[in-house]
């Protein structure tokens, strides 16, 4: 009786880390033995089912080979964890679509912390889970093998993408870090940034209070009389979940041509063409292919309405210029914390990469934006600091920014406001 309540004691108590990590990695060498890598890498149901059954009797093997007899339900839980590692992402399994919905960012750092970012929140938090390096650099062949990459000394920093699922068919963004670069060097430092699950809606963000309704509807207007409208902010404002918002007020049937570096825009309806920038393949002779290439491409496309993503570079902001000042319409974000930083910004940008000069690029900006949102974060929390006019003619040789809509500084976190400065009209915004 003694023994037979000792053989039923939890896993957990029954084998150290250690052990149970030599466990684990003897069922995953059977299985990688047993089973081809095509087999594990893209299995068909029929293989799944028959690599998880297989699974669970090696665990329940390996357990009596120790001389335990932890439980049903504890070699379940393990024969489940494995099969995540050999058949699935590991560890991330259980923090993407479908196992979670409600997180935004998922970060690993090189000493082993996993943090997340829940949706409509700005700061990290961690959680309990400290996958081990092996299974880290498991996940992170399988999710770049697919796309011809590679992390490792020679090519210590890799971006690559989050491949969209059934589940989670918005897909994501990955950052990687060798441990070369990123000490204390036990593993990898990865960064995953999830896209929405489904089309950001308008009424979302006034849900979530980053807006009133009445602003809505100001930048609706914009967006439907094909305003050329530039969303700014600092990291992780909510810049791109804008863009996807308003992009729903576009017109229907409009013909949109959407470049980006990467993908993240997410607009729903079948008009639209999306053309992705991608990095010069390092050892082989493929180019780069960069926004400003796509959006000169573009240009030659016919499109009612450009959506371009964050503009990083002078290029890439004076093709965009060139674009909007030739009577196209189109929608972009900028890495900017205020409306005059946003001009100085984007001199600096053409001026360093292009060599335009300074006030020549300030022309520019005025000629090429007719309206500016300025978002930023306030008690923790996303909201629009600003909509602005942006007027044609500088001042005083500078852009002058024409506020219609500014956030109250001392409004209360739960019940914030924003004082209206100026009519629609009367800014000259109305539809011509």
């Amino acid at each position: 009786m003694v023994l037979s309540m000792l053989n039923t004691q939890s896993a957990d108590a029954a084998l150290d880390g250690s052990e149970r990590d030599k466990l684990v990695n003897e069922v995953i060498d059977q299985i990688n033995t047993e089973f081809p890598p095509a087999v594990l890498t893209r299995p068909t149901p029929v293989e799944r089912a028959k690599v998880m059954e297989h699974v669970i009797t090696l665990v329940g093997m390996a357990y009596r080979r120790r001389s335990l007899r932890p439980g049903q339900a504890v070699e379940q839980e393990l024969s489940a964890e494995i099969s995540r590692r050999l058949l699935g992402l590991g560890f991330l399994d259980l923090l993407l679509p479908p196992a979670r919905t409600d997180i935004s960012e998922i970060t690993l750092y090189s000493h082993g912390l996993l943090q997340i970012m829940r949706k409509g929140e700005v700061r990290f938090e961690t959680v309990a889970m400290r996958p081990e390096p092996g299974e880290v650099w498991r996940v992170l062949d399988r999710l770049l093998g697919p796309q011809n990459k590679r992390l490792d000394e020679s090519n210590p920093s890799v971006n690559a993408k989050l491949p969209s699922t059934e589940h989670n068919p918005g897909g994501g963004r990955i950052k990687a870090l060798h441990p070369a670069i990123a000490p204390p060097g036990r593993m990898p430092s990865i960064n995953i940034r999830l896209y929405e699950q489904k089309p950001v809606l308008p009424e979302w963000l006034i849900e979530r209070q980053a807006l009133n309704a009445e602003m809505m509807e100001v930048l609706r207007e914009a967006m439907q009389s094909g305003k050329r409208t530039l969303i700014c902010g600092g990291t992780r404002t909510g810049k791109t979940t804008m863009l996807s918002a308003l992009c729903n007020f576009l017109p229907e049937g409009w013909r949109i041509v959407k470049i980006e570096d990467p993908e993240e825009v997410w607009i729903d309806r079948e008009t639209v063409q999306t053309i992705e920038a991608r990095p010069q393949a390092k050892g082989t002779e493929v180019t780069p292919y960069n926004l400003s290439d796509g959006v000169d491409d573009a240009m030659r496309m016919s499109p009612d309405y450009l959506v371009i993503g964050e503009v990083r570079d002078g290029r890439a902001a004076m093709s965009l210029f060139r674009a909007l000042m030739t009577g196209h319409s189109g929608c972009c974000t900028l890495h900017a914390e205020s409306p005059r930083e946003t001009a100085d910004r984007l001199a600096g940008l053409m001026g360093t990469d292009m060599g335009v000069n300074r006030a020549d690029a300030l022309r520019t900006v005025a000629s090429a934006i007719d309206v500016q949102v300025q978002i930023g974060i306030r008690n923790d929390k996303r909201r629009v600091i600003s909509i602005s006019q942006v007027e044609k003619e500088l001042r005083n040789g500078l852009v002058a920014f024409n506020t219609l809509w500014r956030y109250d500084e001392s409004s209360p976190a739960a019940s914030p406001r924003w004082n209206k400065t100026a009519d629609w009209k009367q800014a000259g915004l109305e539809e011509q």
